[in-house]
């Protein structure tokens, strides 16, 4: 009788995890396939007993990936990053608050570089192009037209174009807000991701004359200090218009639009 209550138990966890996330893992145990149970690992019931299986195998399989990976190979270090990850626990999922630190940290790197070097580490080339390639819309973005006249490229560039000095002054003060835990603080960062093919102005509005303009190139980031509050975002991605509410409290990371490429 209690054979058949865990085996009835295991089950339950078996179809619990498949359906908490509408994926068939039902074959999972066959797979060969890194990314499938990864993805696995990652979803599963905690409890669930193939995990004792399949994580071992996974780790095997991507060192076995790294030891015959050709020169140059890019998911060589996620394999990497990855394998570290299981060494540690039950599988690659990483929390929220893990993500943002990561993020934090990413940032940090990135600000201390241009301090220490100077404007020379932001590598800027302003855009001449009369018109912009349009990517393919997402569900956060309108349906864009086939190409559009690149009407904020002067706003851009001008933005953009910061004189060493304020360029210095901005750094600082975002370095400062990085490191800055304190949940009183009246300021906090935003990072703005551009995932799409064009050169994009957010423009960040909030009570009264209460107003940010952010540059972010095609394919880049950029980060500012704004004052917590209540927001509206608007930019327009590739001739398409984004807009979104956003109450901000704490450090928040959004990213907009997608590559066209492949």
């Amino acid at each position: 009788m209690k054979k058949i209550l865990r085996l009835f138990s295991a089950l339950l966890f078996i179809n619990f995890s498949a359906q908490k996330k509408g994926k068939d893992y039902s074959d999972i145990l066959k797979s060969k396939n890194i990314y499938e149970i990864n993805a696995f690992l990652r979803d599963a019931h905690p409890d669930d007993p193939r995990r004792s299986v399949l994580k071992p195998r996974v780790m095997d399989m991507m060192k076995e990936y790294i030891k015959n990976a050709q020169p140059g190979d890019t998911k060589v270090k996620q394999m990497q990053d990855w394998l570290a990850m299981l060494k540690r626990r039950p599988s690659t999922k990483i929390s929220f608050e893990e993500m943002n630190a990561i993020i934090k940290q990413k940032q940090i790197a990135k600000y201390q570089k241009e301090l220490q070097m100077g404007q020379a580490a932001v590598v800027y080339t302003p855009s001449t192009s009369k018109n912009v390639y349009v990517a393919p819309s997402t569900p956060e973005v309108a349906i864009p037209s086939a190409a559009i006249p690149d009407s904020e490229s002067s706003e851009f560039n001008m933005l953009m174009a910061e004189n060493p000095v304020e360029h210095k002054n901005k750094t600082v003060k975002i370095l400062n807000s990085l490191f800055d835990n304190d949940p009183y603080a009246k300021e906090c960062i935003v990072m703005i991701e551009n995932k799409s093919d064009c050169n994009i102005i957010v423009r960040i509005e909030g009570v009264g004359t209460t107003k940010y303009r952010l540059p972010v190139p095609a394919h880049g980031d950029n980060s500012i200090v704004v004052q917590k509050g209540d927001y509206l975002f608007t930019s327009i991605v590739c001739g398409a218009q984004y807009a979104s509410q956003k109450t901000i409290q704490k450090p928040i990371m959004v990213a907009l639009g997608s590559s066209g490429k492949k």
